[in-house]
């Protein structure tokens, strides 16, 4: 090449690049970094446009023989990004160039069946317009702060806190139970979850459980200043631990606030089917649920999330984050343990093992309503919230007592509220919050409570999170914190074959909508419920409890959770 040929190509790169970068424009909005990088795939190496927006990486590979404009743009979503980092060549010290690998989890269609999941796209840059090693280091450091502040202010846009702002680097306890589901969370956790977390830049510490009760013990006496948040990588019933283990602690009011996780690795794993659901994603159950929270929780949004407290005969008061059950529900559930190397598939044997000998429980059944318009009467007010000095915001609720009792069954007894002045819970001298709705389990209910004439039924079950099981979208319109308990009954009469559609039909969150004369679904406030008959089992967020009278009361937003 002549001098005049050099001259003339050095005068046309930087029109060229302003024309790429003009072409980046057009598809997103208001560029605020660009740089032309190579990115690096596997073996192969490509030559590319890289733009940032406020909402998207755009990269556009550049292609000497095809005209500008040819070739069409990929685009990452910031909202589906967990994380970027900075960093030299790792296999070669001595290579100057740096390093720019950001990780998206986006929605993308499934290869073999119909719809979409997650699924994990890396884009790794190699900078080496500089010479010095220093200068392409700080250069792709500039770009992964921009990146990780753009991706957190998309998520800043939603309602909640982001744990980013409580404390960086955050820092999480990850309890694993080893055991639960097919015994393979500890390898999940392994082959999905810590790289997740890596990529996040989250710092935590595994924790195995080694016994029941473990996790609980090991939460109520913990120094919690240590961590950020606590996840759990099991079940349901680890939560429950969880969950009752912080709220038996001295400082119980502080140490509830603590943002829970929780990533699917048990066999029914409602409450990260719920998460999953209230992010809007289309149902995915198995991997694909552990990816969808996995990202959630990477993503750090925390929101309040209504606890229920549940009063039983003889044993302490328990609180429940998921469901309680009497009847088919309860027995499936424990009764199925037998099948648990099945995993999730364990409820579908179960379910059809006692389809064949349904059995009828007697009991009675009072509760009281939801007001239809109590989340406005309610208002959710602005409170300041401050973990390790960081300022932020979430909602809290203001405990009023006051509704007018407008929501009843078509099968029950309604009675009119004629006083307004709460009863006192029994247990209003053990840690946790008052319970303002209910009186002792062995005196009378007041005038405002609504008794079920039935006293056969099949089944009972209070619901606060949308999902019984990774398929079992039981509670439609549930959200986590609507202070609301969605009761359900079947009353006796109802065949075993409408029964399986009622549950066949749940699968889609069908149930209600085939007018089944059996089923009533109702939204409550409190429940109580007396078993007459000698035996059954009754089970709380999937654990059973004492056989007996018990009764229960929502409280709006007492404890947080990450939901992404």
């Amino acid at each position: 090449m002549t001098a005049a040929s050099r001259t003339s190509a050095a005068s046309r790169f930087p029109l060229r690049m302003a024309q790429r970068r003009t072409e980046l424009e057009n598809h997103s909005s208001l560029v605020t970094l660009y740089g032309e990088f190579t990115l690096v795939a596997g073996n192969r190496k490509l030559r590319c446009a890289v733009s940032l927006t406020e909402r998207d990486l755009v990269v556009q590979r550049l292609a000497s023989a095809a005209p500008v404009g040819r070739n069409k743009p990929a685009v990452f979503s910031l909202r589906d990004c967990v994380g970027c980092r900075a960093h030299g060549a790792e296999d070669s010290p001595a290579d100057p160039a740096a390093y720019l690998t950001a990780y998206f989890y986006p929605l993308r269609r499934r290869w073999v069946s119909s719809g979409v999941s997650r699924q994990r796209v890396e884009q790794c840059f190699r900078l080496s317009a500089l010479q010095e090693p220093r200068a392409n280091l700080e250069e792709a450091e500039k770009w992964a702060r921009a990146v990780r502040e753009r991706s957190a202010r998309q998520q800043r846009s939603r309602d909640g806190v982001l744990l980013s702002d409580l404390s960086c680097p955050c820092r999480m306890m990850l309890l694993v139970n080893p055991q639960s589901g097919k015994g393979q969370a500890l390898t999940l956790y392994n082959n999905h979850i810590q790289r997740m977390l890596n990529e996040a830049g989250v710092i935590h510490t595994l924790v195995i459980t080694e016994r029941q009760n473990h996790a609980r013990e090991m939460v109520r006496e913990a120094d919690l200043s240590q961590w950020d948040a606590l996840i759990i990588m099991s079940g349901d019933g680890l939560l429950f631990e969880v969950v009752n283990g912080l709220l038996e602690r001295p400082d119980w009011e502080e140490a509830i606030r603590t943002p829970l996780g929780i990533l699917p690795g048990g066999s029914g794993n409602a409450l990260a089917a719920s998460i999953h659901h209230y992010s809007g994603a289309s149902p995915v159950t198995n991997e694909e649920l552990l990816i969808s929270c996995g990202f959630l929780l990477c993503k750090g949004l925390v929101s309040p999330m209504d606890l229920v407290s549940v009063h039983l005969s003889s044993s302490p008061r328990l609180f429940s984050f998921l469901s309680l059950a009497w009847g088919f529900v309860a027995d499936v559930d424990i009764e199925s343990e037998k099948y648990r190397h099945f995993g999730a598939a364990r409820f579908t044997v179960g379910t059809l093992v006692r389809l064949v000998s349904l059995r009828v429980y007697k009991g009675r059944l009072a509760y009281l309503p939801a007001p239809k318009d109590h989340n406005r009467q309610e208002g959710l007010r602005t409170v300041t919230v401050r973990c390790n000095n960081h300022p932020s915001t979430e909602s809290s609720h203001s405990g009023q007592n006051s509704f007018d009792n407008t929501c009843h069954s078509n099968n029950s007894i309604k009675v009119r509220r004629t006083e307004t002045t709460p009863s006192q819970s029994a247990t209003k001298a053990l840690p946790g919050p008052l319970d303002s709705l209910l009186p002792p389990l062995d005196q009378p209910l007041s005038s405002d409570w609504v008794v079920v004439p039935e006293e056969d039924f099949v089944l009972v079950l209070a619901m606060y999170q949308s999902h019984l099981a990774e398929d079992l979208f039981a509670a439609p319109d549930a959200a986590l914190t609507d202070n609301t308990i969605h009761l359900f009954y079947v009353k006796a009469g109802i065949s075993c074959t409408a029964l399986l559609r009622l549950f066949l039909a749940m699968e889609k969150g069908a149930h209600l909508a085939t007018n089944c004369q059996h089923l009533v679904h109702t939204k409550v406030r409190a429940l109580r419920l007396e078993p007459y008959s000698p035996k059954g089992i009754i089970t709380v967020d999937g654990e059973v409890v004492e056989y007996g009278p018990v009764q229960a009361e929502v409280h709006r937003g007492l404890s947080r959770l990450v939901t992404g």
